[in-house]
């Protein structure tokens, strides 16, 4: 086989959520097609929603297709549409790591766990037409039965990898809000914590692998500061505290001068040192996965976390003028109407700048996926439902219809009118901002989602 031009693509998630507004590319298919671009190959990136893809006239040799769980339906029918033209495919990410049978029945080859290492394998052993099996990490039929082959290694030296180049994005550049634009950035992958509801270990393994602080350094004076802003991609940006300050240490001397914001656990706060040097370097926002206030979830979900730990991390991030954005999860098994209500308590008691109430999801490759199969509790596998805005399992203690009436309700109460207004009085004009948009959201997500809603209490009313 000869390959020349490889197309890449990365379905837009057709449902609405918070972030609907605020497009932010992941990196997997950036950075491959930086690569394969490097090795000589004609490389290109359309980040789209299905219709528009489907509706332009994209050539190649080869479709390199990336999905979340959300965006799967989306994909095999993008994928569906270039063999059809006589384009094999290749599909990644973690929902075709988790499930490359069901991958394979649209796509030629599946990718399992980090591509960096096995799309370049197997280009080489498609041009070469050296055998498949030994491309580690790689899914493929043969005689039309599945192989999956051992899953490879994990790139252990980050820096080999090239800046990601978001010119081969097709039309990145237009993708500003207020004249600027996010870049994403990611200095480590891994995660030695193991929540149950979190596909992260299974992806990229237990062990925190870190980019040098220079290379970091090399990659963000590519980015003016005036035009933009960066997301740490990290699952944990302050996994390592003494790496992380150095960090921010040479961010800060370096003069960058560049707005971010990034992921963190509520540990970060146990250290006024580093949420000092965070503010110094151009923190703007802290996105904090609190999930629950509940014990009983909290232990449940394996999340080693207390109470106290989440206020204290609100407490002291917002001294230092940081906007605080907490992510909450409804749906553990401990969870009641009780403990929901006394979940949005704590996020408006707190003066949390901005949330996420989301509903508990077993994501393909997650020990709660796992759990809820074997208990047979998940209803359906719409898949395209799959991103923690819809009721897709059958909880404990709530029936599914209390379930989604309790995370709406939650997004209504904390975005109520006079607690927007609240926030700018109290000087957060981005909260003020985010929370007129997440009001005005979720009213027009009960209108677009009213069949789902309907369907729901058609399924609790026959079925429970």
């Amino acid at each position: 086989m000869h390959i020349k031009k490889i197309i890449f693509i990365e379905p837009v998630a057709e449902t609405l959520n918070i972030f609907t507004r605020f497009k932010l590319p992941r990196l997997g298919n950036i950075l491959l097609a930086t690569i394969m671009r490097d090795l000589g190959y004609d490389s290109r990136v359309c980040i789209e929603k299905k219709s528009q893809i489907l509706g332009m006239d994209l050539q190649a040799d080869l479709a390199a297709i990336s999905t979340i769980t959300a965006t799967a339906l989306s994909a095999y029918e993008i994928a569906d549409h270039f063999r059809a033209r006589g384009i094999p495919v290749v599909m990644g990410g973690p929902h075709v790591t988790f499930l490359p049978d069901e991958a394979l029945e649209h796509a030629d080859y599946v990718v399992r766990g980090e591509g960096e290492p096995i799309l370049p394998a197997l280009v080489r052993a498609l041009e070469n037409g050296t055998p498949l099996a030994e491309v580690r990490g790689l899914a493929f039929r043969k005689e039309g039965e599945s192989i999956v082959n051992e899953m490879g290694s994990p790139v252990t030296d980050l820096n080999s990898l090239p800046f990601p180049d978001f010119d081969l994005v097709h039309n990145y550049r237009r993708n500003l809000l207020l004249g600027r634009r996010t870049i994403p950035v990611q200095t480590s992958r891994g995660c030695p914590f193991n929540c149950t509801f979190c596909s992260v270990t299974g992806m990229f393994g237990r062990r925190y692998r870190f980019r040098s602080v220079p290379n970091v350094i090399a990659e963000l004076r590519r980015y003016e500061a005036k035009r933009t802003d960066v997301f740490f991609y990290d699952d944990n940006f302050a996994a390592d505290k003494a790496h992380t300050k150095e960090l921010l240490r040479a961010m800060i001397d370096s003069g960058l001068g560049l707005r971010w914001s990034t992921q963190v656990r509520t540990d970060a706060a146990r250290d006024p040192a580093l949420l000092d040097l965070m503010r110094r370097a151009g923190c703007t926002t802290l996105y904090i996965g609190f999930e629950s206030v509940d014990p009983a979830a909290l232990k449940e979900m394996r999340k080693s976390q207390t109470i106290e730990d989440m206020r204290r991390a609100v407490r002291e991030i917002r001294k230092r003028g940081i906007h605080v954005h907490g992510m909450f999860v409804f749906g553990f098994d401990a969870d009641t109407a009780d403990t929901a209500r006394a979940t949005l308590r704590f996020a408006v008691r707190e003066k949390i700048d901005t949330a996420q109430f989301l509903i508990l999801t077993p994501f393909p490759g997650t020990p709660f996926y796992r759990d809820m199969e074997k208990d047979r509790r998940i209803i359906d596998r719409h898949w395209t439902h799959f991103d923690a805005h819809h009721v897709k399992f059958k909880p404990a203690r709530l029936s599914g219809v209390e379930l989604q009436r309790a995370q709406i309700r939650a997004h209504g109460r904390f975005y109520a009118p006079h607690r927007v207004v609240a926030r700018l009085l109290r000087g957060k004009l981005a909260a003020f901002v985010i929370g007129l948009y997440a009001r005005r959201l979720n009213r027009r997500w009960k209108r677009v989602e009213h069949p789902f809603l309907q369907w729901l209490k058609y399924y609790w009313k026959v079925y429970q």
